[in-house]
């Protein structure tokens, strides 16, 4: 079994007026996404706005935390940070605080050679008290090559895993066949929701998905759907993720739909980091609307659906099951003809 399976939420952090963490309304959040059942937590990622946070910031948001989940699921907790040491005291810290492993992106601003990533890893590696997931991501850091990957799961027993949110299925398929083989316990975590299915079909040992924080009910239904071997179910669910997805990330600056998507689910987030244009604070008001009714009829009901006249977009495999079902017999009737058959030859 690999180290880490199932679903890690990138959890938000939610403000005061003051534009200062929220301790009581973060503990609120972790202790209800427990509560639903997801299998970990992923703080100081991407949803977390990390690079908005001082240093001193995304300790306190993991010290925060790893209290209120006292054990209960693990934390694969943010780590990337500007220099090595930086880094390490991150790792001190995460370690000291019990979290399961550390994730961290390859390095970021600066363009730098695979060679240079893989020494940088290394480096980190031997001097990381806790284990380590390798984040691909990019669009936001340098990529780690599967060359790379591979040669660091095999020489380096602390790296335990690796996240991608690349986007590119063919390289996610490829990171399985070139590391599974030789370290089974490897884990390879999907972090993009439009391949969740493809990639928990394809062996992917489970994923942090972003939109696990506003409809959980929804991401563990498709990763129960998978475990059950329900691929039919699975594709159902899969389709009607994705308009919720793609509206999620439309809503302003990333991660502004997401926090209101948590606002919908009764949470009071503060806002982002980063400021909206008020043309984009219109469009997000605009399209928070049709968040609400994406989440009540995705079963992930928060404040009601205020449009009479709405209805989500109809999906490929909805379409092609009522196509089915109204074109070809079902066992039931081929059966029910066979035996008429059968009783007037005899």
């Amino acid at each position: 079994m690999a180290y880490l399976n199932g679903i890690f939420v990138p959890n938000i952090v939610p403000y005061d007026e003051n534009n200062q963490i929220n301790e009581g309304e973060l503990r609120r959040i972790v202790d209800w996404l427990i509560k639903k059942g997801v299998h970990g937590l992923y703080p100081n990622g991407s949803m977390g706005e990390f690079i908005r946070l001082s240093f001193e910031e995304r300790k306190r948001v993991i010290s925060i935390i790893a209290d209120e989940v006292d054990g209960r699921i693990p934390i694969l907790a943010g780590a990337a940070e500007g220099n090595i040491d930086l880094v390490i005291e991150m790792c001190e810290h995460c370690a000291d605080l019990g979290c399961r492993a550390v994730s961290l992106t390859g390095p970021y601003y600066y363009n730098v050679t695979q060679e240079s990533i893989e020494t940088y890893f290394r480096e980190i590696a031997k001097r990381s008290p806790i284990d380590m997931v390798l984040y691909n991501v990019p669009p936001l850091a340098s990529e780690i090559s599967i060359p790379v990957l591979s040669r660091l799961a095999m020489d380096c027993p602390k790296i335990i895993g690796t996240k991608d949110t690349s986007r590119d299925f063919c390289r996610f398929i490829n990171v399985i066949n070139e590391i599974k083989p030789q370290r089974p316990d490897f884990s390879v975590l999907i972090g993009w929701e439009e391949l969740m299915v493809p990639a928990l079909h394809m062996g992917a040992d489970g994923g942090t998905l972003s939109t696990a924080g506003v409809a959980p009910e929804l991401i563990l239904s498709i990763y129960q759907a998978c475990q059950n071997g329900d691929w039919d179910e699975a594709r159902d669910l899969q389709y009607r993720l994705l308009e919720l997805f793609q509206t999620l990330l439309r809503a302003g600056n990333f991660p502004s739909g997401f926090r209101s998507g948590y606002e919908i689910r009764g949470f009071t987030t503060g806002p982002a980091r980063y400021p909206d244009s008020p043309e984009e604070e219109v469009l997000k008001n605009e399209l928070r609307k049709n968040l609400a009714c994406l989440l009540e009829v995705t079963g992930s009901a928060g404040a009601p659906c205020a449009l009479p006249a709405w209805a989500p977009k109809p999906t490929f495999h909805t379409a092609t099951k009522n196509t089915t079902s109204s074109s070809n017999p079902s066992k039931e009737m081929v059966e029910r003809i066979v035996r008429d058959t059968i009783d007037k030859l005899g």
